[in-house]
């Protein structure tokens, strides 16, 4: 990707990111991950052992590249946009917490859009 035709703002990322994120899979995968790294944060606070941060970015990120990798089939936006991606991953759980990212993506990209990707990859679709 040129410098040129990168995204300038997380205005225009949100949709690209979005899009990086149909499946309904790859979508309950960050949410676990995001779940388990706050968990991780929370735990590491609680019992004053720092050693827990640590599991934050692996429970994370090994989640959300499982949902990428085996069932996106694309390259996480962390790569390419770190920053981005991490607040967008926190805009993607809080409308996830809403019931809200289903809803998004049909916005953003149709409802055939999350449904083809779960037919194509072999699962129903559902409400994340």
């Amino acid at each position: 990707m040129s410098e040129q035709d990168r995204l300038q703002s997380f205005e225009e990322f949100w949709p690209f990111y979005v899009h990086e994120h149909r499946n309904v899979v790859n979508r309950a995968l960050h949410y676990t991950g995001t779940t388990l790294a706050i968990a991780s944060v929370a735990t590491a606070a609680i019992t004053l052992n720092p050693t827990w941060l640590l599991a934050a970015p692996v429970a994370g990120y090994g989640c959300a590249w499982v949902g990428h990798f085996f069932f996106e089939k694309n390259k996480p936006a962390t790569f390419s946009y770190p920053a981005w991606s991490l607040r967008a991953d926190f805009k993607m759980y809080g409308m996830m917490l809403r019931g809200k990212m289903k809803d998004e993506v049909e916005r953003l990209w149709g409802a055939a859009a999350e449904e083809a990707r779960a037919a194509t990859n072999g699962h129903a679709t559902a409400h994340a």
